[in-house]
């Protein structure tokens, strides 16, 4: 069987390395906001781009942060309308829920899976005050004709690249990196990712980050003196070790992923399955990092059982769309046939820096067979 994700494979080579660091930080003493998250955001941020970076607990956390960071600045308030793709993981949506403020679904492109810049404006009203943008998958969204809605209308403009690493770097245009608040998720199964959760926030504005250091810490920046209601979502020290011995090897990482994709995307032909839309020429290509490499059935069922059965497991990224959750049932009524579309085809293939080239043959082959 060819795993979806193998993360013990990932994971091997940095073992003697997991293990040094491990018994430095217990030689160290010191096992929250310690040095090794000191030098991870430092190089995090130089990795990105930008000019802080405030490691936090997980990658929800990370948006959670932002939006209430912007609240305690006064540029947001409770209440305010946010808008965010409708075929989103849900975790976006109740990020901007969690901090008080409105999800506005805005519908897809059908051929990147990310929002449709031209569709925003008919969402805006007088209550929008913010864009959560999406780079789903590991694409980067068309950053550009967004900044410029968002200029137009004196909008924010947040990025939730839990699934991009990379891609906000080497994007072409450093327009993002420049006006954005960006939220990463270290999750294990993310192209950069720990041995448990983690997350942090990238940005420019540095009362921000000043906001969010002291919101991820009980609102507190001097100890037992609290100016904020905050929470308690650090960055864990030995998580930050693992990320740190990590990071130099995401660049190379990214470009195995790009590999393969680049094999799927050229080598899988059938008429029944849908390949992404993505460029892998030039310097666009580095707006894609293959966090998932998605394709589109309508016999999703079928294609995944077959494939089962032909020792290739894959997963389904993701069954249910947001508005059609339990948990949001206010919504279950709204209709975003795009989203639904996408919900109900996708199907994501093994990919992963430490996948085969003989592995990703014999998938190929199998797709080609069906």
């Amino acid at each position: 069987m060819i795993p979806f994700l193998d993360l013990k494979k990932i994971n091997q080579p940095y073992e003697t390395a997991f293990q040094e660091k491990l018994k430095l930080v217990l030689d160290n003493g010191w096992y929250v906001l310690g040095n090794e998250v000191k030098e991870f955001e430092t190089s995090f941020a130089n990795y990105c781009g930008t000019k802080y970076c405030v490691g936090v607990g997980n990658g929800f956390d990370a948006l959670v942060l932002i939006f209430k960071g912007y609240i305690q600045l006064g540029k947001l308030q409770k209440g305010d309308e946010v808008i965010v793709p409708a075929n989103t993981y849900i975790a976006s949506i109740l990020a901007i829920l969690q901090a008080d403020l409105i999800p506005v679904l805005v519908e897809p492109k059908l051929e990147t899976y990310n929002i449709n810049p031209d569709l925003i404006s008919q969402k805006i009203t007088s209550k929008t005050k913010a864009i959560l943008v999406v780079h789903l998958y590991g694409q980067l969204a068309e950053m550009e004709a967004i900044h410029k809605i968002a200029l137009a209308k004196d909008l924010l403009v947040v990025e939730d690249a839990a699934q991009a690493h990379g891609a906000i770097r080497n994007q072409e245009s450093e327009t993002s990196n420049q006006k954005s608040s960006v939220a990463y998720s270290f999750y294990p199964g993310k192209n950069l990712g720990a041995l448990g959760d983690g997350g942090a926030v990238t940005t420019n504005d540095l009362e921000l980050a000043k906001v969010i250091q002291s919101l991820r810490n009980y609102g507190s920046e001097t100890k037992y003196y609290n100016d904020y209601i905050g929470v308690n979502s650090r960055l864990d020290e030995l998580q930050a070790a693992f990320l740190n011995l990590k990071l130099p090897f995401l660049d190379a990482d990214n470009k195995k992923r790009r590999t393969i994709a680049k094999r799927y995307l050229s080598e899988i032909k059938n008429e029944k399955i849908i390949l992404p839309t993505v460029s892998l020429r030039g310097t666009k290509q580095s707006n894609h990092v293959f966090h998932l490499f998605v394709i589109r059935t309508r016999n999703r069922t079928n294609l995944q059982d077959y494939l089962q059965q032909n020792g290739i497991q894959t997963v389904i990224h993701y069954p249910v769309p947001p508005h059609n959750q339990k948990a949001l049932s206010d919504w279950n009524h709204l209709s975003f046939p795009i989203t639904e579309k996408i919900h109900n085809e996708v199907l994501s293939l093994p990919i992963s820096p430490v996948l085969t080239m003989d592995e990703v043959s014999h998938i190929i082959a199998i797709l080609n067979q069906y």
